[in-house]
């Protein structure tokens, strides 16, 4: 056939009888002149001169908006596009009408497509380099386009072509584009003025555009990025070369900061506030004030779900159409009747006929879907955009409440810590995830209604049978997740359990190893596991059933249908409207579903609502004005003395101190005498906790300016009140607080120091640390002056411990850090309040936690000389009666009231009797102490501290070692090594997992799914079978197919539950075996291993690895099993019915892999992003309301205020690029998925197949679109939560001990040993095979019946000999022989139940005191009490309730460390053993408590032999044989006496400089 642009066919073709525009050829060629002469004008621009012209101000992005109509351009260019892509479709499908080849037809069409996509990459450089004057080209065309469309729109008028030819339609709505393109470029000249104007308007680019480290452009980016996500390209494809950080993700643009959106949430709230304020009882509405602040983006998102879901319902349509017109009824051909026109040489399509066209319909097929997703991603971006936002004005909402909360709240218990953390990490999320949701809400019930609509309309009334099956079952599914929440509460508690339990053992372990006991502690465990799996199970079988729900109610519903069809109606099932059917089925399907989820979290988001609610009319205190007034206005006007200067500690220069003290004296003499003498005044104060009931009473105290003020009196008689009294924190009933303010003159002339000054440096009774580091804490937010720093350490007693951190004091404490004792804890608090620059400091009890050395100390350095020289007002509220002769000025306090005020001398003349019942209490402290004095705290929690750091050191060094093997063997050491490593999926811990939890499973599993979705493709080929036989009318009996049909839909539904049941069982057995196995290794491993890893990552394997491996690796398993198969099958399918389709594969499957393996990095990095940013944030929360007294006394709400809304934004922030990267990979794989609907559709056309087998191939086409995306989701989650499996297995490889002896159990005598004879020959001990010995060549021979003493300096190996004696070290030379029997060759468990030890740390489990003296239930009542009344616990435990039953809490914590010690000691002494080895076992409790222990040991134990490890070498000089250990060697034995006549002997040395 000759191709022509006019066609060659007949004599009209290039007749211009009637005029030139009335040829339809010239026509045509008059539209192309406009998009000719734009492409001349734009390509030399756009590919030769581009960059010669850039903006002014530094921008880092191609993202500046800022020409006017910008949306509405990109609009209507894509509507243009679509429009453009239609008229070509008519011009090639009327051309196929003609009998030769019109090019003008399609051709000025293609030009014009060309022209639109030009303009808008013309428009995008020229607005990103802000250089408008080049529009004027734009102009010009939208102009000469308008003109020419509308001539040949009049013409076609003219010639009788209306409406109902698709022609002129197209042209119409084509100048109605132009028209309105045209408009918005009028628009920007005058917005802009870039022409015909004198003074163009410049503009500057947006704010967050010019901040480089803005790095979230959605809101910036031009339309076609939005939609596709282009923009993150970038970030998605550096995470392939270097991980995403968050230095890489930067920061949050303005318009979605927690602060703007906090802003606008409470306007919107404290609206409803007014509203309701003349209503007491009426609560302001949280729901009007979400939808007053996010109401536009929430309708947004729901106009784009509604876009979405009716475009959804093209895909059947479309189906049914093309499957028609290639079935066989299509023959006919109607012949068109032309208007009498000179346009009669053209074939002009109806659009009717337009639509008629199958490859018509699969290009509209393809569009449709491009859109459908294209608005569904935007609706979910949106959506979770808005709820991010509103979690961040919440969470910055409640935190401004903690702040201003009630102490009372708080004391009082009506607001716990506990409902806090729920409002932060619960009940904001029930809100984000149900404005996820929310369009869900009214978008669903319109597309079922939509879906039922069309199904009648394809198929009758018995499309409403299959409606109703899945109406049905709907609530079943809702039952199910319903359950399904209920037994992951119960769950959760057996977990909760099962931690603690496990906590106990590994805190516990060495003692545990010690006595033998760890078997009998392990079945502790597995039986709460055992209840935990239980509860598993339940879960599984729900998940597995809702798995099966969500799979076989299709199956069921088109079984129903199909087979009422067959039976009830009058027309046959055609293959068109089978698959229709179908596709609509499996859309009716999701929102059914989902609108159970969408209800319950809308139930649970009213319960979130109602519970901030309560918290949001919650008491709050007073507003600080208390410290800000007038010194005569009642407590809401009152203010702190702001103080001089300057008061830097600066020893090294007197003069300046002394012009300081100077400048002070000379201003007081300025002040009125009242001024002078008070800081602080309470008049008439009535205080009360919120109760209404006064808990201090009548308060008349004055707090003297620059003194030290003591407050004094019996536990719970009001001190800590009182001083929070002060600071506003208790509710005032009566009276007054007036603070003292400077006058005038000192105001003007030391401005800054009253801003300075106007805090209270406060330490409360109770510890509060930061999250931070040491020196945070300490200076906590003011400037760092490193002297002031050393003497606040120095006065603290804080260097020595500073220095056993691993990073020194930038080493971080805390929750998060290293635990500190509680000593340590308080001196941290103290040193804060003394760094502070405040005039005013209250000290609430800061000895006790301290011992007498360092309470001593600290008074000394730090409250006399420290604070004293520096002439600060200093309020201390003590029990330590010793130092009120230090005091210039002393409050007894008695019930809630003030006894006694004045100096200690006024109390001695005016009270005489309290002045002598002081001095007796202080005797009593003073002979305690001495009691106390050999007692070291300091060093007992310095040794405490060495330990975890020696661990962690240990657990590093180990780390590091790890992290090297994993390193590939070709020593690569560049960057593509590490990203082969990033980027490859971890398949051996994958099968590790699949085959721990057996081989018969996994190969059910997999034989299960196979034939799952071999049945599903058997159905449906079934249904092509059956209704391709209706089309022809082979006469086959109507109950041959239903009956197959039947057979197979049951079959298919069978093994749905099977496949679902079988994956859910295999993740339970393998959590099971994984859990088994990785407690046996644990609790059989040697003790070096838990003294070089941290407690917290062994729990981490028990905690949250475990849970990921029980609840979240099998639902995943199965969605991406469920989501390939599917896919696989569907391309399976029509690959095997066109293998052309396989060419079109292979650019989409490279595609495909290419997309998969860039999201899966970048994913991994954004959620380990989004997870570490969320713990720091929640922390934050709590730590804050526990130190809601301190925050507010140094006045830093604004700092921590500030503090929260940058965490708050960093974790939406990580949020936000996690959502958008899921965006991006989904419009992706969308779009890959819709080009394999369209390669499908025109491959089978051009096949020529079976209607049928079409139709069946594009209803798989469509579930790859849903399910593509899942596969990639799916695999990016399986490789995150893998980690947890390879974490645990990496626990699996630790070395167990050697519990097997060469000697068998039964061969060793039941009473061994009897004697306690010990032989030491030659022993060589070391803690691992690669670490140099402890001890070397020992040799020592201990009597049965001795009493041996142990000492050496610190390392010298005294507790490694005690070890030895249990083999809980490596003894590689020599040997220890008890009683006959060389303890090498006896089994671990046998030599272990045969000694006895006492631990330096007293170790007590949680459970009854039986338990804690005889876990194995060995002994008699009668024993256990002869062993608590030999350990002088016997009244004591005969006074609990229940006796030997009553219950011990966790470590023992109701119990003092001495109690604990002699319990330790009782059961010792229950263990009839006739070795008992005391390893420092008076190391950590009071004389008293060691005198006791001694005196047992000595009358108990007479005739056992008794080995003493000393902590204190004058516990040992009456020992019978004393071994003095040197540096492994043992250099001194012989008796104390002996030892001590040698004088350069070092027994002599240790003993002398002990004393």
């Amino acid at each position: 056939m000759s191709l022509s642009f006019c066609g060659s066919n007949t004599n009209f073709s290039y007749n211009i009888d009637n005029g030139v525009l009335n040829n339809i050829c010239f026509l045509d060629a008059l539209n192309l002149v406009p998009h000719v002469f734009l492409l001349f004008i734009t390509f030399p621009i756009l590919f030769i001169g581009w960059g010669s012209q850039s903006s002014k101000v530094q921008i880092h992005h191609n993202t500046w908006l800022h020409f006017p109509g910008h949306n509405l351009r990109w609009i209507l260019t894509f509507a243009l596009l679509f429009v453009h892509v239609c008229e070509i479709a008519e011009g090639i499908v009327s051309d196929t009408k003609m009998e030769s080849r019109h090019l003008h037809l399609f051709m000025p069409a293609i030009v014009g497509f060309i022209a639109a996509t030009t303009s808008i990459i013309y428009y995008h450089n020229i607005e990103t380099s802000n250089f408008p004057k080049l529009l004027l080209a734009l102009f010009v065309y939208w102009v000469m386009t308008f003109v020419s469309k509308t001539i040949k729109l009049v013409k076609y008028w003219e010639n009788g072509i209306w409406l109902n030819q698709l022609r002129f339609c197209i042209t119409g709505t084509m100048v109605i584009l132009y028209g309105l393109l045209m408009a918005v470029e009028v628009n920007v000249i005058r917005v802009r003025k870039y022409v015909f104007c004198v003074s163009p308007q410049k503009v500057k680019p947006a704010e967050d555009l010019q901040d480089l480290g803005v790095r979230f452009l959605q809101p910036f980016v031009n339309l076609l990025s939005k939609a596709t996500y282009w923009w993150m390209n970038a970030l998605i494809i550096s995470a392939h070369r270097r991980p995403i950080d968050l230095k890489i993700i930067g920061k949050l643009p303005i318009a979605m900061r927690a602060l703007t959106n906090y802003v606008s949430l409470k306007t919107a709230y404290e609206e409803q506030r007014k509203k309701v304020a003349d209503r007491p009882h009426k609560n302001p509405s949280i729901w009007r004030a979400i939808y007053k602040a996010f109401g536009r983006p929430i309708l947004l998102s729901s106009t784009f779900r509604y876009l979405a879901d009716l475009l959804g319902f093209a895909g059947p349509l479309c189906i049914s159409g093309i499957v028609q017109r290639l079935g066989p009824t299509n023959e006919t051909k109607q012949e068109q009747e032309l208007p009498e026109t000179t346009f009669v040489s053209v074939y002009f399509l109806s659009s009717k006929e337009f639509l008629e066209n199958y490859y018509v319909l699969a290009v509209l097929l393809f569009l449709a879907l491009i859109l459908q997703r294209t608005f569904l991603q935007a609706s979910y971006y949106v959506a979770i955009e808005t709820g991010i936002n509103l979690r961040g004005a919440l969470m910055a909402m409640i935190y401004n409440k903690i702040l201003r909360l009630s102490t009372s709240n708080m004391s009082m218990g009506e607001m716990t810590l506990g409902q806090i953390n729920n409002l932060v990490a619960i009940e904001t999320n029930q809100l984000m995830w149900f404005l996820f949701l929310c369009p869900n809400l009214w978008a669903m019930p319109v597309q079922i209604i939509m879906g039922v609509i069309l199904l009648y309309k394809l198929l009758d009334v018995s499309a409403l049978v299959g409606a109703a099956v899945i109406v049905l079952l709907a609530p079943i599914q809702y039952f199910i997740a319903t359950k399904l929440a209920d037994v992951q509460k119960s769950t959760l508690d057996y977990s909760t359990e099962r931690l603690k339990k496990t906590n106990e053992i590994l805190k516990g372990i060495k003692l545990l190893k010690l006595y033998a006991w760890e078997n009998i502690f392990c079945a502790s465990v597995e039986e709460t596991r055992l209840k935990e799996l239980k509860s598993l199970k339940a879960f599984a079988l729900h998940t597995s059933l809702s798995i099966f729900m969500n799979a076989a109610i299709p199956i069921a519903a088109v079984l129903a249908t199909f087979v009422t069809h067959e039976y009830v109606s009058d027309t046959q099932l055609t293959p068109a409207n089978a698959f229709a059917s179908l596709s609509l089925f499996h859309i009716l399907v999701t929102p059914l579903f989902l609108l159970s989820t969408v209800v319950r979290f809308a139930v649970k988001a009213l319960v979130s609502v109602q519970k901030l609610n309560e918290f949001f009319i919650s008491d709050e205190i007073r507003d600080d004005g208390s410290r800000n007034g007038d010194s005569c206005i009642p407590l809401d006007a009152c203010r702190k003395h702001p103080g001089i200067n300057s008061r830097a500690i600066n020893r090294k220069h007197p003069l300046r101190y002394q012009l300081d003290r100077y400048e002070q004296t000379s201003r007081r003499q300025t002040r009125s005498t009242e001024t002078e003498e008070a800081a602080i005044k309470v008049y008439n104060g009535y205080f009360s906790w919120g109760s209404g009931l006064a808990t201090l009473s009548n308060i008349d105290i004055q707090i003297p300016t620059g003194h030290l003020t003591m407050i004094v009196g019996q536990v719970g008689c009001g001190k800590s009140s009182l001083l929070l009294a002060i600071l506003g924190e208790m509710q005032p009933l009566e009276g007054r607080v007036c603070w003292n303010r400077p006058p005038d003159g000192e105001m003007n002339s030391d401005r800054h120091s009253s801003k300075v000054r106007h805090s209270v440096a406060y330490a409360g009774q109770k510890p509060w640390l930061l999250n931070a580091t040491v020196e945070e804490n300490i200076t906590f937010g003011s400037p760092f002056n490193k002297q002031r720093y050393k003497a606040v350490i120095d006065a603290c007693s804080l260097q020595p411990d500073i220095d056993l951190l691993p990073f020194g004091d930038q080493t971080e404490i805390g929750e998060r850090g290293i635990n500190l004792s509680g000593g340590q804890r308080q001196r941290i608090c103290v040193a804060r309040a003394l760094y502070q620059n405040t005039n005013i400091v209250f000290l609430d009890d800061p000895f006790s936690a301290l011992d007498i050395h360092l309470s001593d100390h600290l008074m000394q350095e730090g409250i006399l000389k420290f604070l004293r020289e520096d002439k600060r007002t200093v309020v201390l509220v003590t029990h330590k009666l010793q130092y009120l002769p230090h005091a210039d000025w002393i409050i007894a306090m008695k019930d809630g009231s003030v006894l006694r005020e004045g100096t200690l001398k006024d109390i001695q003349n005016n009270d005489n009797e309290l002045y002598e019942h002081w001095k007796t209490l202080m005797n009593r402290q003073d002979q305690e102490l001495e009691k106390d004095t050999d007692a070291d705290q300091a060093a007992m929690e310095r040794k405490t501290l060495r330990r975890a750091m020696y661990s962690r050191e240990a657990k590093a060094q180990i780390e590091d070692e790890e992290e090297e093997e994993e390193e590939e063997e070709d020593e690569e050491d560049n960057m593509s090594t590490v990203m082969r490593l990033r980027t490859k999926m971890p398949w051996r811990t994958c099968w590790k997992y699949l085959t721990s939890g057996g081989y018969l499973l996994l190969f059910l599993m997999v034989v299960s799914k196979l034939l799952k979705h071999s049945v599903i493709v058997a159905i449906d080929y079934w249904l092509v079978h059956w209704t391709s036989s209706n089309s022809t009318s082979d006469g086959t009996d109507r109950s041959y197919y239903v009956v197959r049909f039947s057979i197979l839909s049951a079959l298919g539904i069978v093994l749905c539950l099977v496949t679902s049941l079988s994956v859910e069982w295999l993740g339970l057995t393998a959590a099971k075996n994984l859990h088994d196995n990785l407690l046996k290794k644990i609790i059989l491993a040697p003790i070096r291993f838990f003294d070089t890893t941290p407690l917290g990552l062994i729990l981490n394997r028990f905690s949250a690895d475990t849970n990921i491996i029980d609840q979240h690796i099998p639902p995943t398993l199965e969605s991406l099993t469920r989501s390939t198969l599917l896919c696989l099958c569907a391309i399976g399918l029509i690959s095997c019915a066109t293998p052309l389709f396989l060419i079109a594969l292979v650019p989409l499957g490279v595609a495909f892999y290419f997309i998969q393996k860039y999201f899966r990095v970048a994913s991994k990095d954004l959620q380990e992003l989004d997870d570490n940013t969320q713990l720091p944030l929640l922390c934050h929360f709590s730590e804050t309301a526990e130190g809601l007294t301190t925050i507010r006394a140094f006045k830093h709400e604004a700092r921590f205020k500030q503090r929260m809304l940058e965490l708050t934004d960093t974790n939406n922030l990580a949020y936000l690029f996690l959502s958008a990267a899921n965006r991006w990979l989904e419009v992706r794989t969308d779009y890959l998925g819709a080009c394999i609907v369209l390669t499908a559709a025109v491959t089978s056309i051009i096949y020529g197949l079976n209607s049928g087998i079409v139709g069946l191939g594009l209803t798989y086409a469509l579930t790859v679109t849903n399910y593509l995306n899942w596969v990639v989701r799916n695999l990016a989650d399986l490789e995150v939560q893998i980690g947890a499996v390879k974490k645990v297995n990496g626990f699996l490889n630790i070395d167990s001990e050697s519990y097997e002896g060469t000697i068998d159990a039964q061969q060793v005598p039941e009473d061994w040993p009897s004697q306690g004879e010990i032989k030491i020959s030659d022993l060589c001990v070391r803690y691992d095979n690669n670490l140099k010995p402890v001890l070397k060549h020992v040799k020592a021979y201990i009597k049965p019946g001795q009493k041996v003493g142990i000492c050496g300096r610190t390392g010298s190996g005294k507790s490694s000999l005690s070890l030895a004696f249990f083999r809980m070290v490596d003894i590689f030379d020599g040997k220890i022989v008890i009683d006959g029997i060389d303890i090498s060759k006896l089994p671990l468990h046998t030599l272990r139940s045969r000694l006895s030890i006492i631990l330096q740390d007293p170790v007590l489990f949680s459970g009854s005191i039986r338990l804690n003296l005889d876990p194995e239930c060995k002994c008699t009542d009668d024993r256990l009490w002869e062993a608590l009344e030999i350990a002088q616990l016997k009244n004591l435990v005969k006074a609990l309730p229940g006796g030997l039953d009553a219950m011990v809490t966790e470590g023992g914590e109701n119990f003092s460390v001495g109690q604990r010690q002699l319990f330790c000691l009782a059961r010792a002494f229950v263990r009839k053993s006739s070795i008992l080895i005391m390893d420092e076992a008076t190391a950590s409790i009071d004389m008293a408590t060691e005198n006791i222990l001694q005196k047992v040991v000595m009358t108990a134990f007479a005739d056992r032999t008794v080995v003493t490890i000393a902590h204190r070498v004058s516990t040992i000089l009456d020992s019978d044989i004393v071994l003095v250990f040197s540096e492994g060697i043992l250099v001194e034995s012989d008796t104390s006496s002996n030892l001590l006549s040698i004088p350069a002997g070092l027994f002599t040395y240790l003993v002398k400089s002990h004393k």
